[in-house]
């Protein structure tokens, strides 16, 4: 269970959901579920959300695996980490990451993670259920995140990213 800076329970609801999408409807074709296809998302983003500064560095697929790091800055002191990867399983990609804190203090369990299987890839969106990567331009990119609620609704947070 993720806290944002206003000290509200977040929980991100991978399995959960299938929405996080764009509302914009996607014409684009069918790629295959290979790390090759989305290596876009590769590189160092920032941006805003929560109320403070985002972080994400995403590494060049290699090793049938991508690697992230997040974290999350307010008022000048980070609020929490993520490690996030995207890898390649049975002919299909999924992308896993568990959360910290601001101490390095885990919030899953030992051996947990929150899973968020793949839907489909076209050449500028890599759609996960509740998660979901849009490239914008080769310097822009955003990310949508279904999120549960303490009341149990699901909210859709959107982090605009920059290069």
């Amino acid at each position: 269970m993720a806290v944002s800076p206003d000290g509200k329970k977040l929980a991100i609801v991978g399995e959960l959901t299938t929405s996080a999408t764009n509302p914009l409807e996607n014409t684009s074709a069918i790629l295959e579920p290979k790390l090759e296809n989305i290596k876009w998302i590769a590189g160092n983003w920032k941006g805003e959300a929560f109320g403070g500064q985002t972080e994400e560095n995403w590494s060049e697929p290699s090793g049938g695996s991508m690697m992230a790091t997040f974290k999350l800055i307010d008022n000048g002191k980070v609020v929490f980490y993520e490690i996030e990867i995207i890898r390649e399983l049975e002919n299909t990609l999924i992308l896993q990451l568990k959360h910290f804190g601001n101490d390095l203090k885990g919030w899953e369990e030992k051996d947990k993670t929150i899973d968020f299987p793949l839907k489909e890839i076209t050449e500028n969106k890599v759609v996960f259920e509740g998660m979901t990567f849009e490239k914008i331009s080769a310097n822009e990119m955003t990310i949508y995140v279904d999120i549960r609620q303490d009341d149990g609704s699901v909210e859709t947070v959107k982090f605009d990213y920059k290069k």
